[in-house]
């Protein structure tokens, strides 16, 4: 199944502009590194009148006995590809997507070097061809994806680790660390490979945190979807509604749909760790109720978004005119957003992948 990208019937929509949706952020606030330990990532919980500074671990404070906990089990993959043409020129592959017929959508830069049916040299066991240039057409203003092969004998996930590097996000402004970077831009839940970009609010919980969620009696389950293009694609219109999303994958387990159904007819709140989990919560669900089984969503959530299930959010923050800044506004209200985000940088919060965290409920039904 798909899901529509539009959240809204047009009719009740607000009609809103990019612009409402961007801020001045200091450079200096990109966080370059992750904390350690994970869960001493500052916490920003947004009240419906008040702000509380606090930090990850303090979490459990802040839910109570039969609230849910949901986090997103997908892996980042080693997607970047750094290969050459029989000619000896520099190629990027960027893989996206993992198609069912087993080929990959990716961005390739440069691409108007590449031609069809050529074999890009990756690795001595890797190596990528090319079959169809520009094969989908995401919108008038980004790249479009290319239909790739990967040549190997190898699994496609132990060639990814073997020739790939890990896709950090363009604003951490230094080298990939390797070692570190590999263990601390994956979630400690991360199960299923597939994503090309970290579910970054899962990136603060630690063993220990959710030991004492449970102790707290809070339950915890998790959902996949498979962070792609449509999670971090930039807004190119100055009117949101004209927005449209890359499909990604999702799946919910029959055990993880009973569990969050059975919280919910309880009166227990639905705290979703991260957007991408609210993305597939809110696209499996009908009149309250989540379903089991897998799909593709391009739901694209703002302002007046009307919500399924989920009840909170835990978040980091996020660039200025994107589609999650977008979706945190649906969440809390845009003018309880725009004041959490001043005072996060007047109070030196961290931004972005590897920055601190916010938890804020929807239609401030704050407890």
């Amino acid at each position: 199944m798909s899901v529509d990208s539009l959240a809204l019937p047009q009719d009740t929509e607000p009609r809103m502009q990019l612009s409402e949706f961007d801020f001045e952020l200091p450079p200096e606030s990109i966080a370059q590194h992750p904390v350690t330990p994970r869960d001493h990532s500052r916490l920003l919980v947004v009240h419906p009148s008040a702000l509380d500074h606090c930090h990850v671990y303090d979490l459990p404070n802040y839910l109570n006995p039969g609230d849910m906990v949901v986090l997103n089990n997908t892996r980042v993959i080693n997607a970047r590809l750094m290969g050459r043409r029989s000619t000896g020129a520099t190629i990027e592959i960027m893989l996206i997507e993992r198609r069912d017929d087993g080929d990959w959508l990716a961005l390739i830069r440069p691409a108007k070097r590449v031609e069809n049916g050529e074999c890009i040299t990756v690795h001595p066991t890797v190596s990528v061809t090319i079959i169809e240039k520009n094969c989908v057409a995401i919108d008038s203003h980004s790249a479009p994806l290319h239909r790739v092969r990967l040549v190997t004998e190898l699994p496609w996930d132990e060639a990814l680790t073997v020739a790939g590097q890990l896709p950090l996000p363009p604003y951490i402004r230094r080298p990939v660390n390797h070692e570190a970077d590999t263990d601390r831009y994956q979630t400690i839940v991360a199960t299923s490979p597939g994503a090309v970009a970290a579910p970054t609010a899962g990136l603060h919980f630690t063993e220990e945190l959710m030991f004492n969620l449970r102790q707290k009696g809070v339950s915890i389950e998790t959902i996949t979807l498979h962070v792609g293009i449509g999670t971090f694609k930039p807004i190119s219109v100055e009117d949101i509604s004209q927005h449209r999303m890359h499909e990604e994958y999702y799946c919910v387990s029959e055990s993880t749909a009973r569990a969050i159904n059975q919280a919910k007819s309880k009166g227990g709140r639905v705290v979703a760790v991260g957007t991408t989990v609210i993305r597939c919560l809110e696209s499996a669900s009908t009149n309250g109720q989540l379903r089991a089984g897998d799909g593709r969503t391009s739901i694209f959530i703002r302002p007046g978004y009307r919500w399924q299930l989920v009840d909170g959010l835990v978040t980091n923050f996020h660039l200025p005119k994107s589609s999650l800044m977008v979706l945190v506004s649906a969440m809390a209200g845009m003018d309880r957003i725009r004041s959490a985000y001043q005072a996060a940088i007047a109070n030196r919060y961290r931004f972005f992948s590897y920055g601190d965290a916010m938890l804020i409920w929807a239609n401030s039904s704050d407890d």
